[in-house]
């Protein structure tokens, strides 16, 4: 099984980030841009929140605020629950799903290394079980010509 550390060395280390001064707007113009759903906030070199779609939604849309106006660090989640580099990647579905959470930052000696979400879970879980599942047909197929 695949860890934290191996999926973001496969996926790569780009994490896009944000400072808690910034608008609104800049965080969702930054993710729509890219076509990703959460910010890291980081200040001073540190982690400290992260800024989602369903924050701007519940937060800034539902509140009648405007994303102009709003700052970054008004509306972000301060708890941001992360993960280790040896965390296996069932490991990090289980600590996605028991925090109800989408987007899990990887911290390596309290770097952020890399950003991982549960689309990255689902497809390395994905491509893991077509794995065993060829090998097994691959097994399968060989039995069947030495009989």
């Amino acid at each position: 099984m695949l860890t934290a550390k191996q999926l973001i060395d496969a996926k790569g280390h780009q994490v896009f980030t944000v400072r808690p001064t910034q608008s609104v707007y800049e965080a969702i113009s930054l993710m729509a841009d890219n076509n990703i759903g959460s910010l890291l906030v980081m200040k001073e070199g540190k982690l400290v929140g992260i800024i989602t779609e369903r924050h701007y939604a519940r937060n800034v849309i539902l509140k009648g605020k405007t994303s102009p106006d709003t700052l970054v660090g008004e509306i972000m989640s301060r708890t941001v629950v992360c993960a280790r580099p040896e965390h296996s990647v069932d490991e990090c579905m289980d600590l996605m799903t028991r925090k109800r959470v989408r987007h899990l930052p990887v911290l390596e000696r309290g770097k952020v290394i890399g950003l991982i979400s549960i689309g990255d879970l689902v497809k390395a879980i994905i491509d893991d079980q077509s794995f065993v599942i060829e090998q097994l047909e691959n097994y399968i197929a060989g039995e069947k010509l030495v009989h």
